[in-house]
């Protein structure tokens, strides 16, 4: 059986981690749980620290001090699972904007398609948001055209945050390369793995906006991913992309 894991990065989320935590855990499929934390000032690692025992081998929890930055809590993240020899490795927000029952479909799709990264994607069939205001729909669903033409990936959803990757994608990617740690890591990633050669996939979901909770958005996180896509695109043409890849 695949030994799959849900990376959670976390910062003040006490109002969602533990409903996220035993939603996860009662899904007919079976996932671990890795909760990435940041120094959260509300408690929330004391609120999964309390349920580590009830959910014992399955749930962690790694501690950071201070705001480090989501790319940064992804790769800790990434490292910490290969070396404890997953199969299968999500990336999930914890504040329920990403439905837990999808987890099972992105493995599924993964197995079917022969998959070695699939997106959940809220744009490959039209645009399946919920909650969200117009203007932020606008921003980025055509931030995400901007990245599918500027970079010529076969994906509609490159600033997804819903991830699921087969391990030796992640054991083929030299991290010390990756720079950004917003919504340019998750560019990064995908963009970084379709040159490497392996195999991407979409899978449609709908992506709700939370209802508790603070969002963590900043103008500063799409500045680095409007410019980290040109970036990108130099390296490609440069032949620097090969320098991503993990010896």
């Amino acid at each position: 059986m695949d030994k799959k894991i849900v990376i959670i990065p976390t910062y003040n989320e006490k109002e969602n981690i533990e409903k996220i935590i035993r939603y996860v855990f009662s899904l007919s499929d079976i996932f671990h749980i890795l909760i990435i934390d940041d120094g959260s000032p509300d408690g929330t690692a004391a609120i999964v620290k309390k349920l580590i025992p009830e959910f014992e081998d399955k749930l962690f929890i790694e501690e950071r001090s201070g705001k480090l930055g989501l790319g940064t809590a992804y790769m800790h993240g990434f490292k910490w699972c290969i070396n404890r020899n997953y199969d299968f490795i999500f990336e999930m927000d914890a504040d329920f904007s990403h439905n837990p029952n999808d987890l099972i479909r992105l493995y599924n799709a993964a197995i079917e398609h022969q998959a070695d990264l699939v997106v959940g994607s809220r744009y490959c069939e039209g645009v399946n948001v919920v909650h969200w205001p117009m203007s932020r729909i606008l921003i980025s669903y055509f931030g995400s055209a901007y990245v599918r033409i500027v970079l010529r990936i076969p994906i509609r959803d490159n600033t997804a945050g819903f991830v699921c990757y087969r391990r030796k994608v992640l054991e083929g990617i030299n991290f010390a390369k990756i720079k950004h740690v917003g919504y340019g890591f998750q560019i990064e990633m995908k963009y970084v793995a379709w040159k490497l050669g392996f195999k991407l996939h979409e899978v449609p979901i709908i992506f709700t906006d939370r209802t508790e909770g603070t969002s963590k958005m900043s103008k500063g996180i799409f500045r680095e991913a409007i410019f980290g896509v040109i970036q990108l695109r130099l390296s490609s043409l440069f032949g620097r992309i090969k320098s991503y890849r993990s010896n």
